[in-house]
């Protein structure tokens, strides 16, 4: 009879052995999820050159905002790449010394050259997409002159109401002082969001072509946001009724505000000026599609409960904070859910991928645990 070792006598290597049958094996990466990123920053680009030369302007990154946070975003997965090194490795082996030798073969066996080749693929289309959207917003009110369907929109808004502004109906439950700068917070903090999501989810995503899905779809908002500024130009409450928003408190959200409205005067001042670009624009609300696109692709994928209601609590504030700090019409957010599912959809065509919560894998009826204990069994001598 062979003698099997309790837990706390089994090697690194067996731990590792343990670990990899316990986690199984990883879906190859198809050619068509590798280019479904690429694909959607092309035709965003090819876009964004059509709208600009339209326009009469050149295709720009202004103040270098794209390349800026493409290196930031890269800069942070190479530290969660080696966070997620540092964890696995430390699972797989109790001592050090082992650790140390399991940390090497997650780098070996977890980050291959083609896995970061399909993870910097991802971010760079992200941001290139993003930069080509910039570029598509700056140039809408060249596009379409003295067009703004803030009337519109605000009557729309009444109507849902019942004849009340929702903003000033959020003004009169929240308040005026200490919401205010929670909500200019958590709206100034989506910067953060974006590139901080996009990074777990390729980093940390057991199955990378779930990231790469997450990835593609986020990208896609962009373009669809894009699309929707020309389909129905609007600058927002802030900037077509602000007497209404007059009594706020100053806050980050309202220095943002007046900066993005001098930065749209100097544009159309002279939109073909070195640098000039303008990033106003209220329907539909990118924040909210955004933030909804993460929250539905958690809930999609089966990810922990507590990130998963978390990311609707997110979603839910923020859209709040867009009506009550006047970046937005209620019906552009409404707009912006719309966005965020049709952008969870193509993204499936694009990539092939249906996503569902992750479920243990059965290998010719043998379960992972099986497939442990039958590993342990290949490494453990026998009398």
């Amino acid at each position: 009879m062979p003698v099997r070792p309790s837990r706390s006598s089994w090697t690194s290597t067996e731990r590792g052995v343990i670990s990899a049958a316990t986690q199984g094996v990883q879906e190859p990466v198809s050619r068509r999820i590798v280019v479904a990123g690429p694909v959607v920053a092309i035709v965003t680009v090819l876009a964004a050159l059509l709208a600009t030369q339209a326009a009469g302007v050149s295709l720009r990154d202004p103040d270098h905002v794209g390349a800026r946070r493409l290196a930031m975003v890269c800069c942070l997965a190479l530290v969660l790449v080696g966070l997620d090194i540092v964890i696995r490795g430390v699972r797989r082996s109790d001592a050090l010394k082992s650790s140390l030798t399991a940390m090497r073969s997650v780098r070996r066996e977890r980050w291959t050259r083609e896995r970061g080749v399909v993870v910097g693929s991802a971010l760079v289309s992200f941001y290139v997409t993003y930069v080509a959207y910039r570029n598509l917003k700056s140039v809408v009110p060249v596009l379409r002159p003295d067009e703004l369907f803030d009337r519109q929109l605000a009557d729309f808004d009444r109507s849902m109401f019942v004849g009340h502004d929702p903003a000033e109906l959020l003004h009169a439950l929240l308040g005026t002082g200490i919401a205010t700068q929670i909500l200019s917070t958590v709206y100034v903090a989506f910067v953060f969001f974006v590139p901080l999501s996009l990074a777990l989810a390729l980093v940390f995503s057991p199955d990378l072509r779930r990231g790469v899905y997450f990835a593609t779809a986020l990208s896609i908002n962009w373009t669809l946001g894009a699309a929707s500024y020309l389909l129905l130009p609007a600058r927002g409450p802030i900037y077509f009724a602000p007497a209404g928003f007059a009594d706020l408190p100053e806050s980050h959200a309202s220095y943002l505000q007046g900066l993005l409205l001098d930065q749209r005067r100097g544009f159309l001042a002279d939109p073909s000026a070195s640098g000039a670009a303008q990033n106003i624009a209220a329907f539909a609300s990118l924040h909210c599609s955004l933030i909804f696109t993460a929250a539905m692709a958690a809930h999609l994928l089966g990810l922990a409960r507590g990130l998963r209601i978390g990311l609707w609590i997110l979603f839910a504030v923020s859209a709040v904070a867009t009506v009550h700090l006047g970046w937005h019409y209620v019906i552009d957010d409404v707009a912006g859910v719309v966005i965020g599912l049709v952008a969870l959809g193509l993204a499936r065509v694009l990539t092939g991928i249906a996503p569902r919560p992750a479920r243990p894998r059965h290998d010719s009826g043998v379960t992972r645990a099986g497939a442990a204990r039958a590993a342990v069994s290949r490494h453990t001598p026998r009398p």
